[in-house]
């Protein structure tokens, strides 16, 4: 396949017009997050953060996602763009693309496994018997590489890295694993808890992780299989108006990793696993339960990564709020 023609693939799928399969939080979720915090962010902010990603290695392929030129606005390709990037990290996971997967695929990047059990009404807490998920600790780590003196090649990848992890670590069970047994070992955020009958494979199969990952894609499908514009804006300004950055305020905590952690375990440990059944359908009621979570938790990442972008690459005095566009 020629490097053309794979550069040619990318950038129509960066228009934001094509069906993707579902990734991480899932594709929906990661760009609505990314969309929140591109209208929480600067325009100088927004320039700087647009212009390191382009200086991203070649290898990565992020640069590639970049339409130059085209019908819409250079101000919304950009957008666009950054949206597009909160997904880089699970795009990487094609094996397909032989190098790109070897150098960048981290799978164990994604979460970080809080072990826990309920007792008689009561959580208890215990140590993972494995080093489980490195979440917590690449957040740290990229964090340190935008605010360090590293490359603009290393700092785009330490961006793309936060614009999904940030996503991630707002997903509550990307935090979590339930202990059920006596073997110490947790579901895997859900990924082992069946919501569909035993014995139920392949796409008709179903888990608590995948229902919470697809929390907004469920209630709100795209079924007319329209663009990103079309489809994902008027769902994150609904989110943004239902879950306003006044509202949320006090809540931010800028670059505070372990609280927003602790509030994605507090969710999964009280919320996640209530009133739902392993080999059954949530009912309706938990569906609507869940969408309402999930949008806040879409929201305050959205808000967070804005303000910690506006904090390293800017400055935001506190009674200015950036232009929505």
């Amino acid at each position: 396949m020629s490097k053309i023609y794979v550069q040619t693939v990318v950038l129509i799928a960066a228009i934001g017009c094509l069906a993707f399969s579902a990734f991480g939080w899932d594709e929906t979720g990661h760009k609505i997050t990314a969309y929140i915090a591109w209208q929480r962010m600067t325009p100088d902010v927004r320039e700087k953060v647009i212009k390191i990603l382009l200086s991203a290695p070649e290898d990565s392929q992020v640069a590639t996602f970049y339409l130059p030129y085209g019908s819409r606005s250079e101000e919304s390709r950009k957008r666009e763009y950054f949206m597009l990037v909160a997904t880089w990290a699970d795009i990487v996971r094609d094996k397909n693309f032989d190098t790109r997967f070897k150098k960048y695929n981290n799978g164990n990047w994604h979460y970080f496994d809080t072990l826990w059990s309920s007792k008689d009404g009561k959580i208890e807490f215990f140590k993972s018997p494995d080093e489980g998920g490195k979440l917590m600790v690449k957040l740290a780590e990229f964090d340190g590489v935008i605010r360090g003196t590293a490359s603009n090649a290393d700092k785009a990848i330490a961006i793309a890295w936060l614009e999904h992890l940030i996503g991630d670590l707002h997903q509550p069970l990307h935090t979590t694993g339930r202990v059920i047994g006596t073997d110490g070992k947790g579901d895997q955020g859900g990924n082992l808890f069946a919501l569909t009958p035993k014995g139920t494979l392949g796409d008709k199969s179903d888990n608590l992780h995948r229902f919470w990952d697809g929390a907004i894609g469920r209630n709100m499908p795209n079924a007319a299989d329209a663009c990103d514009a079309d489809y994902l804006d008027p769902i994150a300004k609904m989110i943004m108006k239902a879950y306003p950055y006044a509202a949320l305020q006090t809540r931010i905590a800028p670059g505070k990793f372990e609280l927003w952690e602790k509030e994605s375990v507090e969710i999964s440990t009280t919320e996640v696993y209530k009133d739902v059944k392993r080999y059954e359908t949530p009912s309706e009621n938990y569906k609507q339960k869940a969408l309402k979570i999930a949008e806040e938790r879409l929201a305050l990442a959205g808000y967070r990564m804005g303000d910690l972008f506006n904090q390293v690459f800017g400055a935001l005095p506190a009674n200015v709020t950036p232009p929505t566009k």
